[in-house]
């Protein structure tokens, strides 16, 4: 059990029958009455973002999240299937569980399987990967200076805005958090 005056970010807690990251906290001490604490709580299954208030004395059972490593194989239609490098069981993951966090991997890449209780909720993609453009137009010379970005393909299917001197076949190295390009490889 943990109480609401040792809220810190990041850590999960068991509320009303669901799981919820805290994203902040402010420890509210008015002038007349008693403190409270603010919160802004992550549903770390449905992704809704919820702020509510809590008496400092409160306290609330703290979720445990295990988070393994496991290496994508392939997909098939709707369903993703992870190998447990340790164990060589597979699991197959669909379409809504993964969400957006598989358009930057490639095959046999090395991902987080999030889950409570056995119940897997999310994937994390691996922070930074290296992927290839598949298609991009040429860039023209002496555009360099502008800092200008332009669409590419990478090898996934993803578009990604790069620079202008970027071109096709080259490899480049991508924030799988924001989706942005930060180098060549």
């Amino acid at each position: 059990m943990i109480s609401a005056g040792d809220f810190r970010n990041g850590i999960t807690i068991e509320l009303e029958g669901n799981i919820y990251q805290i994203m902040e906290f402010q420890h509210v001490k008015p002038g007349k009455g008693a403190a409270f604490v603010r919160t802004k709580l992550k549903n770390i299954v449905s992704g809704g973002v919820v702020e509510k208030t809590f008496r400092p004395t409160e306290k609330f059972p703290q979720a445990i999240i295990d988070r393994k490593d496991m290496q994508y194989l392939y997909n098939d239609g709707d369903l993703y299937y992870f190998m447990d490098n340790e164990t060589y069981d597979q699991i197959a993951l669909d379409k809504d569980t993964v969400g957006d966090s598989m358009k930057f991997v490639k095959e046999n890449e090395v991902c987080k399987i999030c889950s409570h209780n056995g119940n897997v909720f999310s994937v994390e993609a691996p922070l930074f990967v290296e992927l290839e453009i598949t298609e991009t137009e040429p860039g023209l010379k002496g555009d360099t200076a502008t800092g200008a970005t332009k669409p590419a393909t990478v090898e996934t299917g993803a578009q990604v805005m790069v620079p202008l001197f970027v071109n096709q076949g080259d490899k480049i190295k991508i924030d799988t958090r924001t989706g942005e390009y930060l180098s060549r490889a």
